[in-house]
């Protein structure tokens, strides 16, 4: 009986996300245009980086990694999340909303980061759902430079992605 009551709570969950993952919006103006396409091999530990105190891995579900010199036709890198043996999900690190908000003297400016289970942007302090790419906002009047009314707020710039057990492929 509980193994049925578990069935159906993670079945019905499953279900909201893939239903909140299906909003449609309309294309993001700021979602970069050049082509690209590049492949990686998850099981590899090139992509451990310990001079960051945290080293992720793409071999385990639920870890991630930042790709900038493979994905050099995006404006500030990709973020590749594992979601399970053989899904991953790929967003930009541009900031969907407002991306040149915080735009220094030298043209620095922001990219999106990984807090677990969120990516955020620390410059207009919105917080994005890793699983599903969604918007939370949960007090937008602490959110300066965010438009939360009057105007489409879109989510993160999610790619394509193609597992083949061995070589993931992103692309858009």
């Amino acid at each position: 009986m509980k193994r049925n009551r578990l069935f159906f709570v993670l079945a019905t969950f499953a279900l909201l996300l893939a239903t909140q993952a299906c909003d449609s919006y309309p294309e993001n103006p700021n979602r970069p245009k050049t082509p690209f396409k590049f492949s990686i091999y998850p099981s590899s530990t090139y992509y451990l980086d310990p001079s960051t105190g945290q080293q992720h891995y793409l071999g385990l579900i639920s870890d991630w990694v930042y790709l900038t010199s493979e994905a050099e036709s995006t404006s500030r890198g990709i973020i590749v999340y594992r979601l399970s043996d053989s899904e991953f999900l790929a967003y930009d690190r541009l900031p969907p909303n407002e991306p040149n908000a915080c735009t220094d003297s030298h043209g620095n400016t922001t990219r999106l980061v990984v807090d677990f289970p969120f990516v955020v942007d620390r410059c207009n302090n919105a917080y994005y759902n890793i699983l599903n790419g969604q918007i939370i906002v949960a007090e937008p009047d602490m959110i300066p430079n965010f438009p939360t009314t009057g105007v489409t707020v879109y989510p993160l710039i999610q790619y394509n992605t193609q597992f083949d057990g061995n070589k993931l492929t992103v692309y858009n």
